[in-house]
């Protein structure tokens, strides 16, 4: 498993039982949330989330949400930067992506993308990323 950026890139990477980190991080210690909890399920089936892609769906509240509050002129930072993280996720098979999927999996059952098939082809956000075109030079 390739270390991009996680726990795992530390010295002690090699014996660090990720599922104990979220245990200690819930109950341990001064940071206390529920996902931290459904995280410590979540490594609990699966220490090293191994059995999903880090494809995250896109079910379409998010979208949603940050269409609405760009139409009402209200900022939705949080809810924008989650949703494009998403985006991203599509791009990269990064081990956070897999816990952002995993996480989703847990709280509400959102669907996930087993590891080694394809995204989904339909709904909101399906496929691939569409990347913007280079604009044509003015001079031209």
């Amino acid at each position: 498993m390739g270390r991009d950026g996680d726990l795992r890139a530390s010295p002690y990477g090699e014996t660090l039982s990720l599922r104990e980190v979220a245990h200690l991080w819930q109950r341990g210690s001064v940071v206390r949330s529920w996902l931290l909890g459904l995280l410590e399920d979540a490594l609990e089936k699966d220490p090293e989330l191994a059995g999903i892609s880090g494809y995250v769906e896109d079910s379409g509240e998010g979208r949603w949400t940050v269409q609405q509050a760009i139409e009402l002129g209200v900022a939705a930072d949080g809810i924008a930067h989650a949703l494009f993280k998403r985006f991203l996720s599509r791009q990269t098979d990064a081990f956070s992506n897999r816990v952002l999927a995993a996480l989703r999996n847990e709280f509400g059952g959102h669907a996930v993308v087993p590891a080694g098939e394809a995204e989904r082809a339909s709904g909101a956000g399906a496929g691939e990323v569409q990347h913007a075109k280079p604009a044509q030079d003015a001079r031209g």
